[in-house]
């Protein structure tokens, strides 16, 4: 894997911002600009994820000198993986080539993450631009009805949004990452049961911001993804019944002729083998804890 570094002088922060891309130049030089003007100067790095777009030579030419890191394909969530075993700080915020931290929040993170230290991963509130409103997931991951932990900040969840996200760098390899088989759509959900069941707090913490600017419209196979890993994630860690429900569930979908949902099974089914040999149930304590929120009103205030 290639990579190239060129760091400029007077960085300060402990916490590198680690952002995946493909094929999306103009939007990460954008990120890019924004991340360079930031208070905290953070290192930043960057995983190519086989763009042939120019993204490589723009990141090189960029003069906030971030590092970039080039696998020569298409690693999909797995680059965050690649980025946090480079990272040489303690701590790594998540962003894509289209969403940014808020000035100070970077540094407000380091704070928390200091003054508790089984604290795993903060999710930030998320403001979708042009518009700035909030993201509503916030309000899902505000209400969430997981009872708070004195040694904790926030409120503990288990979801987040990927690319506003950050972790304890030795925390999220120490869970493991991403996982391999989900590559891309709806990923987060099985990192965060894992770092909670190592033993990580995973929490909401409305005080951090992070911006977000996706591109208008349906992201090719995104709907695929996340049925698809649904499905997976039941199956390499829930209990059998709730990993069979799923599958029946699914199959329903694809029954009903839901869109994506005959493809999506067919994609799970095939990854089955490689899911059963590498499944792990969790302890008994967490799923209780998903059980909760599964139960829980799909309501909540945005804070």
């Amino acid at each position: 894997m290639a990579e190239h570094a060129r760091e400029p002088a007077g960085r300060q922060g402990r916490t590198t911002v680690a952002i995946i891309t493909r094929n999306r130049r103009e939007s990460l030089l954008r990120t890019l600009d924004r991340l360079a003007a930031l208070p905290e100067r953070p290192p930043v790095l960057v995983v190519d994820n086989g763009s042939t777009d120019g993204t490589a030579e723009a990141v090189r030419r960029h003069p906030g000198g971030a590092r970039l890191l080039s696998p020569g394909r298409n690693t999909g969530a797995l680059g965050r993986n690649l980025a946090a075993r480079r990272a040489t700080t303690p701590y790594v915020a998540f962003s894509d080539d289209d969403s940014w931290w808020e000035p100070g929040a970077l540094r407000a993170a380091e704070a928390l993450f200091d003054s508790y230290p089984k604290l795993g991963l903060l999710a930030s509130r998320t403001l979708v631009h042009p518009t700035g409103e909030p993201d509503p997931l916030n309000r899902v991951l505000a209400a969430s009805p997981l009872p708070g932990r004195a040694d904790l900040p926030g409120t503990p969840v288990l979801g987040f949004l990927g690319c506003a996200a950050v972790v304890r760098r030795s925390a999220f390899l120490d869970a493991g990452g991403y996982h391999s088989l989900l590559f891309f759509g709806a990923e987060e959900t099985l990192l965060a049961y894992d770092l909670t069941a190592a033993g990580w707090g995973v929490v909401y913490e409305p005080g951090l911001v992070a911006h977000h600017r996706p591109d208008p419209g349906e992201r090719p196979g995104r709907t695929v993804a996340v049925l698809r890993n649904t499905l997976l994630t039941a199956w390499l860690r829930r209990p059998l019944p709730v990993a069979l429900r799923e599958t029946a569930r699914l199959a329903g979908a694809c029954a009903r002729g839901r869109p994506g949902a005959g493809r999506a099974l067919r994609q799970a089914l095939a990854r089955l083998p490689a899911a059963l040999h590498r499944r792990s149930e969790l302890p008994p304590w967490v799923e209780r804890q998903i059980r909760l929120l599964e139960s829980a009103p799909p309501n909540g205030d945005d804070r």
